[in-house]
């Protein structure tokens, strides 16, 4: 099992931009999906994108061509480029691992962060 650390959160202007980094320990990280998600106050956690061993990425349509989600397996460690920000995005922000296959849901992926706050002021 992987313990999985966000970081890079912060308060931003519209238009602005923002990297979030997940760090990972544990043994075989290359091997995990990481995802990451999206939770507003008041709404349910929702998918933003993916990426697995290969680096084959799946975004939300949401954040599709102004998201970038990376790894880097020698630091354990997973990106999340955000561009051209929007008030709309504000949400904690998780990242987490499962095995084997890409997924939007969020039921399946077995670890999880603590979470970083970005917030997107208009």
């Amino acid at each position: 099992q992987v313990q999985l650390v966000e970081s890079g959160g912060g308060l931003v202007q519209a238009g602005g931009s923002l990297r979030l980094s997940c760090a990972a320990s544990g043994r075989s990280f290359s091997s995990y999906v990481v995802g990451w998600f999206r939770q507003a106050p008041g709404k349910e956690r929702e998918f933003v994108a993916a990426i697995n061993w290969s680096a084959i990425t799946y975004y939300a349509d949401s954040v599709k061509g102004r998201f970038t989600i990376s790894r880097d397996n020698a630091k354990n460690t997973v990106f999340l480029q955000m561009n051209s920000l929007k008030p709309e995005d504000t949400a904690v922000y998780y990242c987490a691992a499962k095995l084997h296959t890409l997924s939007v849901s969020p039921r399946v992926y077995d670890a999880w962060g603590q979470g970083t706050q970005v917030t997107v002021s208009s």
